[in-house]
């Protein structure tokens, strides 16, 4: 299963043609486009923060999305419900994950975010290994998320990090205790995805950490098969 191209987004796919982007108000706009001090005067002036557009984003998921810290921190003060869901069912604390905004993933901690929401997508540690973002990586797992978290169509974080190739987060991955055999749906493990991608630093880690360069997937195909279909051989 090919999972590098960016994950598919529910709202983003069914929004087009329906105006669910229009309904945005203010304080949406605010916090989205940083502008701190506008949004600190709309909360003043008694707007609502946890105020919701028709796919239940919420102006600290736009904050997050954005990595607008100052606006997630205003937010968060003037009482934004810090484990608000949209129409994906994601956190903010997943969109700021996504973003690689540290700065942002820390103060939604300390406020509480739940750091293994249940989800029926990608959790928080999945949208980091996504976003390549190998401190909200380490950050998360120092947390307690779950390095195992699975998600049915693109496995577990290892699996998501290896296919996009973000060296650092397998790494520091391995190294929290991910299973480095782990395998999807189609019996694919990281060093599958890792072989694919022809990604020699990558299959060395997986190695150095156990990975089994006899797993078979449901093509009953190794991972050596597809570094030399890859090289032309």
């Amino acid at each position: 299963m090919d999972i590098t191209r960016t994950r598919p987004s529910l709202y983003g796919e069914i929004a087009h043609g329906l105006g669910f982007w229009t309904d945005r108000s203010a304080v949406h706009e605010a916090a989205a486009q940083g502008r701190a001090l506008q949004l600190q005067q709309l909360i003043e002036g008694g707007a609502a923060v946890n105020i919701v557009a028709m796919d239940s984003i919420t102006p600290l998921h736009e904050a997050c999305i954005q990595g607008q810290t100052q606006c997630v921190r205003l937010l968060l003060k003037a009482g934004a419900q810090v484990d608000a869901r949209n129409i994906d069912g994601s956190t903010p604390l997943c969109d700021a994950c996504a973003a690689g905004s540290l700065e942002c993933v820390k103060l939604l901690l300390e406020y509480g975010a739940t750091v293994n929401p249940p989800l029926f997508t990608f959790s928080p540690l999945h949208e980091a290994c996504m976003g390549g973002n190998s401190d909200c990586v380490q950050l998360m797992i120092d947390r307690g998320a779950f390095v195992e978290a699975y998600d049915c169509h693109y496995g577990t974080p290892l699996h998501v990090a290896c296919a996009r190739q973000h060296y650092d987060c397998v790494k520091v991955l391995l190294s929290g205790g991910a299973n480095v055999n782990a395998a999807m749906q189609l019996h694919e493990t990281a060093l599958h995805h890792a072989a694919k991608s022809k990604s020699i630093n990558l299959i060395d880690l997986l190695v150095e950490f156990g990975g089994n360069v006899y797993a078979r997937d449901n093509l009953n195909k190794k991972p050596i098969h597809y570094t030399i279909s890859l090289n032309g051989a």
